[in-house]
């Protein structure tokens, strides 16, 4: 108890606030694809472009719990330092995966567990050495830094990348690929972050007296946010409709956030106020999210048990084939390709 004396009550507020924001997080994972599993079933399943689970009240249930967790988060930021909420989000992640093993049944082995832990140790060592935030006076000064040469330029190249991924990609690999459809996901989600950041930049700025709406750069965020959110909502059920949550979850989660903190280093030149030592640590933290990435995609059909590595060539619940013996993805189905 004595090592709490020192943090104020507004700090203890943004530590309740960030756990539950993870807890609430995680769990919208399985909750939705409960709802995605339960349309699947009376219905066109997402994976394949359905859209029933529009009318399933679980899965609405989830994308709520999800909203609640997403504004508790928020919240939190406006009591405690990001040093000390932002770590937390990680957390999600193993809720997540203890939730999918008991609830849905998917089987976390030790290899699994262990790629989780690389995955959290590797996104909190890169988000703990992370630079503090630049200090921003208006929503011009975001919209300049969004429209420098080096960010349309990444702007330009996560726009062409998501389109060659949805029109080429998806439709023959989407059903045997996780990391066509998280691709998507990761890709506009860093777009969505930075207008996201624009757009409480300018609800602070405007709630503290300056009113920033008068701007018309503050509804193009709100355009660029509106049509990123969708858009990875969207295949975010296609990943989950189709693939194991304990993998879905903690690849979307590393993807995203090395995505996310790439483009804010881009835009917001985190690097210029770091020294050397802080920048090394961060490679170091991409290292660890690569390696334990690699580790629970690559073993994610490994069975316990001696003598067990991976699973057989298998058809799942939905008639789908997944891997052969050597842990081969296989092709996917013809009646999707001619879909």
């Amino acid at each position: 108890m004595d090592s709490y004396k020192g943090m104020s009550s507004d700090n203890i507020k943004g530590l309740v606030l960030a756990l539950s924001s993870s807890f609430f997080i995680g769990a919208s994972f399985i909750v939705k694809k409960k709802g995605l599993k339960k349309a699947g079933a009376s219905g066109v399943r997402a994976g394949v472009g359905g859209y029933s689970y529009l009318y399933e009240p679980l899965w609405w249930i989830g994308m709520t719990t999800m909203v609640v967790g997403e504004i508790a988060n928020f919240a939190a930021y406006a009591f405690a330092p990001a040093i000390l909420v932002t770590p937390l989000g990680a957390l999600s992640i193993i809720i997540s995966a203890v939730l999918a093993h008991f609830i849905l049944r998917e089987k976390l082995h030790i290899f699994g567990i262990l790629g989780c832990a690389l995955c959290v140790v590797g996104s909190t060592t890169i988000v703990l050495h992370a630079p503090q935030e630049r200090e921003i006076e208006s929503v011009k000064e975001v919209w300049d830094l969004a429209t420098e040469p080096a960010f349309l330029f990444y702007a330009a190249m996560v726009m062409a990348a998501v389109f060659v991924l949805i029109v080429h990609f998806v439709p023959l690999y989407g059903q045997t690929h996780v990391m066509v459809y998280i691709g998507v996901c990761s890709l506009v989600g860093s777009l969505s972050v930075m207008g996201v950041k624009a757009l409480g930049i300018a609800l602070k700025l405007t709630f503290s007296g300056m009113n920033q709406l008068i701007y018309p750069q503050t509804w193009v965020f709100i355009l660029l946010v509106a049509t990123c959110i969708l858009t990875q909502m969207n295949y975010l059920n296609m990943a989950l409709d189709t693939f194991n949550t304990a993998v879905v979850s903690p690849i979307y989660y590393v993807m995203f956030t090395s995505l996310t903190i790439l483009a804010s280093i881009i835009m917001f030149k985190d690097w210029d106020r770091q020294n050397p030592t802080q920048i090394v640590t961060e490679m170091c933290g991409f290292v660890t999210i690569l390696s334990g990435t690699f580790l629970l995609h690559r073993t994610k059909d490994m069975v316990d048990g001696p003598g067990s590595t991976r699973l057989p060539k298998h058809v799942d619940e939905d008639g789908y084939e997944s891997y052969d013996a050597e842990g081969i993805p296989l092709r996917c189905p013809e009646s999707l390709r001619a879909s």
